[in-house]
């Protein structure tokens, strides 16, 4: 098995960076008090992470900075999208869920894929967080990190956004749907 380069070429790069750019500025309200020429720095000194940041952006996240990590100065970017990054929709929850049906199996699980990208799934707070941010998946929901003790019993989480609330549900594990993705993190 041959491993998948992580890297994007010099002109993957640049379109990708004009995109994040073009972002950041569009949706200053997100990012207040964060400069765009430093996370730029940021970003050209990871390449791996601006692979990751492609894989957001190529499965429909769109993502933006939503903040800065005070003891580390890393930048996090959330996937901003209106409803659940399309490309991710149709998954169950983890390899575990996935392998335990029998039949209609979905192509991925939302743990796997993210690991698969480089980055984590949402928790709880940080999808309550984005939603300090504006309106998100109003017509999609999306999965998000399950507590151990959910998780081991087959349930798993997931969130919305319904009457301008967010709402936490459950679900099987191997469940999935067409309005059901994930949203993910990842840190530079």
């Amino acid at each position: 098995m041959s491993k998948i380069i992580k890297k994007l070429s010099t002109e993957q790069r640049k379109e990708l960076l004009s995109t994040l750019k073009t972002r950041f500025e569009k949706n200053k309200s997100r990012h207040k008090n964060l400069e765009w020429e430093a996370i730029h720095k940021r970003l050209e000194a990871n390449p791996e992470k601006l692979w990751s940041l492609n894989q957001m952006e190529e499965t429909g996240g769109e993502p933006d900075v939503v903040g800065q990590d005070k003891k580390t100065g890393e930048y996090i970017f959330y996937d901003c999208s209106a409803e659940s990054p399309k490309n991710r929709r149709s998954v169950c929850y983890d390899h575990e869920a996935l392998e335990k049906r029998k039949e209609h199996k979905p192509e991925n699980s939302a743990i796997e894929m993210a690991a698969d990208m480089g980055i984590e799934v949402l928790t709880e707070e940080q999808y309550r967080a984005l939603q300090q941010l504006g309106s998100f998946d109003t017509k999609t929901s999306s999965w998000i990190i399950t507590p151990p003790d959910i998780r081991k019993l087959g349930g798993a989480l997931f969130c919305d956004r319904r009457y301008n609330t967010v709402f936490l549900y459950h679900n099987g594990a191997e469940s999935y749907y067409a309005a059901r993705g994930f949203r993910g993190s990842l840190s530079v």
